[in-house]
């Protein structure tokens, strides 16, 4: 069949508008009028605080495995506001499925930051979250926790309760299968579930604009049929609205929504990564002028909602808690041997229990873990 065969048709595309919220810019200045809540002084010292927990909690980590006291570590550098306000806005029963970079969320959740360092020091017992028990733990492999997201609200949609689950990935993940796959699911299905790209502009050493063709990663949800928006993920505020929002739909039965948080990775991509090999020092200066502790310090000092006293005092408080977590980490005794053995099956092949019983002969014996 020849080409000219084939009638020509004209295919017209419709433009996606994808809504930014801002509040609060790069300047510390307003860009619209202030929620209620956001008049008054106490959510953001809150959010303030919580920040400066994170970064310090952030450089010790750092610090920890620099000196071989921790393993390959993933900073959360100039992105902390995206964590601190997730884990602050989402209800005790809602369920958290985080990436590996969440580590200010899990800990405003309940995770102890000695837990944090723990998981990341290689001890799987840092997973453990008694205040949220249902929450996923950490997932370091790319995007492999958005189809278990979209699993556990299926389930909150079975049962018929008021719970959202909240899911984040980093803007790599959003290429990913599982994140396609389990957008278009929550679409179809109208699951409770809340889906937060972290874009940091950078997956390891991929930039932004190398990632995908499309001028937004939200209008991804466009196309699985969900609310789709962008927002300062630097701007406590704005994250605070929307968030808020987008979990109270999920809990109310209208659906998922697809929240891309516009960051900016001001580290390398973990502490096995060198990122001046690839990134220049200009752009990296940009992003340091619009990271979101410095914005939001700016602003309660103009409001008069903070000073310097209150600074020292918060950073005296904050180091000695960090100092506190990293002690209770380094006293951190060895798990049993049997834990090799008994967490893999609900009832142990034979053929592992006698593997255990002669690992644990020999480890009588010699009086140590070998």
């Amino acid at each position: 069949m020849s080409q000219s065969s084939f009638s020509q048709k004209s295919i017209s595309q419709t433009k996606v508008t994808i809504d930014y919220v801002q509040y609060l810019n790069e300047r510390a200045e307003l860009t619209q009028p202030l929620p209620e809540w956001a008049s008054k002084p106490d959510t953001l010292v809150s959010y303030y605080r919580e920040m400066v927990q994170a970064r310090q909690a952030d450089q010790k980590a750092i610090a920890l495995q620099r000196t071989g006291q921790l393993g390959t570590y993933p900073s959360t550098l100039g992105q902390e506001a995206i964590a601190v306000v997730i884990g602050s806005v989402m209800a005790t029963d809602d369920v958290f499925v985080p990436y590996y970079r969440d580590h200010a969320a899990m800990v405003i959740r309940g995770m102890k930051q000695a837990d944090v360092y723990r998981y990341w020091g290689g001890d799987e017992r840092g997973s453990a979250n008694p205040d949220c028990k249902e929450d996923l733990p950490y997932c370091v492999p790319i995007a492999t926790q958005v189809p278990h997201a979209a699993g556990a609200a299926a389930a909150i949609k079975i049962r018929g309760q008021q719970r959202a689950v909240l899911c984040t990935c980093g803007d790599g993940g959003t290429s990913k299968g599982d994140f396609l796959e389990s957008i278009n699911l929550a679409g179809i299905w109208q699951l409770p579930l809340v889906f937060i790209i972290n874009n940091n502009q950078w997956a390891i050493s991929v930039p932004r604009r190398l990632q995908c063709g499309a001028p937004t990663l939200a209008q991804k949800g466009i196309g699985a049929g969900i609310p789709a928006l962008q927002v300062d993920g630097n701007d406590v505020i704005a994250l605070h609205e929307v968030i808020s929002h987008a979990l109270h739909r999920a809990r109310t039965g209208k659906g998922a929504t697809l929240i891309e948080a516009m960051s900016y990775r001001l580290s390398d991509h973990t502490t096995a990564d060198d990122a001046t090999r690839y990134r220049n020092a200009e752009e990296l200066k940009t992003g340091w002028s619009k990271e979101p502790i410095k914005r939001l310090q700016q602003y309660l000092h103009s409001n008069g909602w903070w000073d310097e006293q209150k600074e020292q005092r918060l950073q005296a408080q904050v180091a000695d808690h960090v100092q506190q977590s990293v002690d209770e980490y380094l006293k951190t005794p060895l798990p049993p041997v049997s834990d090799l053995f008994t967490h893999h099956y609900q009832q142990m092949p034979v053929s592992l229990t006698e593997q255990q019983m002669a690992m644990e002969a020999k480890v009588t014996k010699g009086g140590g873990h070998d």
